[in-house]
């Protein structure tokens, strides 16, 4: 019997197991795909990156080109990121991890000096680089979604309800630390997208069910957990909700300005920009260019502004998705979906707050907000994606062979 094939390396080195075992390696070789939706995650977030420089030169000239630098940065980062196999994010996913938590732990301790961690508003969650800021828990987001895909990709005992618990460990791990900072809004972030990602490894949806019953049930137990500022913002955003104003002119002042400007832009917006940082810088609005940056979208270009920068996130989001389905690698999926989650997820908080449907939580807006290690490991998601999205395994080559059969003497 005699064999031959369509594939050269087959036909060359003939019938033998090291030549099978090479051409069966070579079907799994990805490819570089550079057709592929995932360029549609890049216009959106350079799209809501060019907003954000607009929103926060209509309000803080000084800081827009800052902005932009990071912007800047921020791309040549995503490139480096896109550039490699994705793979090697598999194999650095716990190092980073650890990395990240260790990061954590540094700003927590007591000793640090201010000059290396220097506490805002009762936080600390940045560390001084001299010439920037950097923040751990930014960091700490990705290397989550890495080292639990890491830890998902190739096991099903998360199928059953006690196999839950060690991707519940990994989840509250860094999640505690950004919580003791204190961060509450980034912690939230880590729940909606550990969800998302056991979803879509094929975790059962009762155990999923039975696990946000059990938090729900538990909520009321952390609330005496919470910072003394946190529980404010709670009671002034369910007094707002009730049409109690007594607190908008302290604890809820800042939610109060974010509603009065959002509803000063009306249907297009306050023209010219003169007008619209005119109002901004009347009602005082803390945090305008960060965390608030939603409510000067709104005040400069009104809803259709507002309904462009959630259409711009939608589309990266969906596009993102939509990498995730076409990967055949279950790490890569699994990153694609956590950090699809991450970013939808931080998106709605942040609205919700500025429009008074969820308490203030010190969240920023992706690409919008000012801020440069928050603008960075955004892009890096997006990097990341656009890896996941140019990869294509080659599963499906077809190798045809002819056998012909040799009469023996």
């Amino acid at each position: 019997m005699s064999v031959s094939a369509t594939e050269p390396g087959v036909a060359s080195r003939g019938y033998t197991a090291k030549s099978l075992h090479e051409d069966a390696r070579s079907l799994h070789q990805s490819r570089v795909a550079w057709w592929t939706i995932g360029w549609v995650c890049v216009a959106s977030a350079l799209a809501l990156s060019i907003i954000g420089v607009m929103a926060i030169d209509t309000t803080r000239p000084d800081l827009a080109m800052k902005h932009l630098v990071h912007l800047g940065f921020g791309v040549c980062v995503a490139v480096a990121v896109a550039v490699p196999h994705y793979r090697w994010a598999r194999r650095m996913a716990y190092p980073l991890l650890g990395i990240s938590i260790l990061l954590l732990v540094f700003i927590l301790l007591p000793g640090v000096p201010e000059a290396i961690v220097r506490p805002r508003n009762g936080a600390r969650r940045w560390i001084s680089l001299v010439v920037t800021d950097f923040q751990p828990s930014e960091l700490a987001k990705f290397a989550y979604v890495a080292a639990l895909a890491s830890y998902l990709r190739m096991r099903s005992n998360y199928r059953t309800l006690t196999g839950l618990l060690r991707p519940l460990a990994l989840t509250f791990l860094p999640m505690g630390l950004v919580l003791i900072e204190p961060d509450l809004g980034t912690a939230l972030l880590f729940l909606p997208t550990l969800f998302a990602m056991l979803i879509a490894a094929g975790a059962k949806i009762k155990h999923m069910l039975l696990v946000v019953v059990l938090g729900l049930s538990l909520a009321p137990m952390m609330y005496p957990l919470l910072k003394p500022h946190e529980k404010d913002r709670i009671m002034a955003m369910v007094a707002q909700l009730k049409g109690d104003d007594r607190y908008r002119d302290d604890i809820g002042f800042q939610a109060e300005r974010a509603m009065v400007l959002v509803g000063a832009g009306g249907l297009f917006g306050a023209h010219p920009k003169e007008h619209a940082a005119a109002l901004i810088e009347f009602n005082r609005l803390p945090e305008e260019h960060n965390d608030m940056i939603f409510a000067v979208v709104c005040c400069r270009w009104g809803l259709m502004g507002g309904l462009v920068v959630f259409g711009l996130m939608l589309s990266l989001c969906v596009s993102g998705i939509i990498v995730a389905g076409l990967s055949r690698d279950p790490f890569g999926r699994l990153v694609a979906v956590g950090l699809v989650a991450i970013l939808f997820a931080q998106t709605t908080i942040n609205a919700g707050m500025t429009i008074g449907l969820l308490p203030i939580t010190g969240m920023t807006l992706p690409f919008v907000s000012q801020g440069g290690t928050s603008l960075v490991i955004a892009w890096v998601m997006v990097g990341f994606i656009v890896n996941i999205a140019l990869r294509r395994a080659r599963y499906l080559v077809r190798h045809s062979f002819e056998f012909d059969t040799m009469s023996s003497e």
